[in-house]
C-alpha cells in the first residue's frame, strides 16, 4: 500500500493509522461490557510458564523499571503506584482495570502487524518496533501487578474467613 510513496507521506500514514488505531481501541475498551474484562476469563488467567509473576521479576526484571513509565489514569482511575483501599471491591474493580488495560494494549499491538504489511522494508519494522515498544511493556506491567493483586485479594479473603470463624466461635462459647 505504501510501498511506493514517499518517506513524508509513509510518516503522515503511518501516524494517521496508528492514531486512528489507539483511540477506536480506546473507545472500544471503554464501551465494551465489564463481563468482557473479567479476570476469570481464559485470556487473563495465569500460564505455568508465568510462575505466578515471578518470570516477569526474574527474566523482565519488571519491578525495577515498572514505575518509571507513564502511567494513564482515568477519572476515578486506579494508580498503579499504590493500593488506596484493602476491599474486596476494590481489589476487584482494581483486578478489573488491570484485564482491561491488559487487552487495550495487547490489541494496540495487533498495529504493528498492519504496518508491517503495508509498509516498505526497513520503515516496516521501525514503526511496527515503536508500536510494541508503545504497548507491550504496559500490558506486562497490567498482567504482573493483577498477580501482586491476586496475592493481596486472596490474604483478604483467607484472613475475613479468619476473623467470621473466630467470632462464630466467640459467639458460640457466649
Amino acid at each position: 500500500m505504501l510501498k511506493n510513496s514517499n518517506p513524508l507521506n509513509i510518516l503522515f500514514w503511518n501516524i494517521a493509522l496508528a492514531a486512528c488505531w489507539h483511540v477506536l481501541v480506546f473507545i472500544a475498551c471503554v464501551r465494551l461490557p465489564r463481563r468482557f474484562f473479567n479476570s476469570e476469563r481464559k485470556r487473563y488467567q495465569p500460564r505455568q510458564w508465568e510462575k505466578g509473576g515471578r518470570w516477569y521479576k526474574d527474566h523482565l526484571k519488571i519491578q525495577l523499571w515498572k514505575d518509571k513509565v507513564p502511567q494513564f489514569i482515568a477519572k476515578d482511575g486506579f494508580s498503579k503506584s499504590h493500593i488506596t483501599s484493602l476491599s474486596l471491591e476494590y481489589l476487584d474493580e482494581f483486578i478489573l482495570e488491570t484485564c482491561r488495560g491488559e487487552w487495550m494494549h495487547l490489541t494496540n499491538c495487533l498495529c504493528a502487524l498492519v504496518v508491517l504489511i503495508i509498509n516498505p522494508f526497513p520503515i516496516n519494522f521501525v514503526f511496527a518496533f515503536l508500536i510494541l515498544l508503545g504497548n507491550l511493556p504496559f500490558a506486562l506491567i497490567q498482567r504482573y501487578n493483577r498477580f501482586r493483586l491476586d496475592t493481596v485479594r486472596r490474604k483478604l479473603i483467607r484472613d475475613m474467613r479468619h476473623a467470621q470463624s473466630r467470632k462464630e466461635r466467640a459467639t458460640a462459647s457466649s
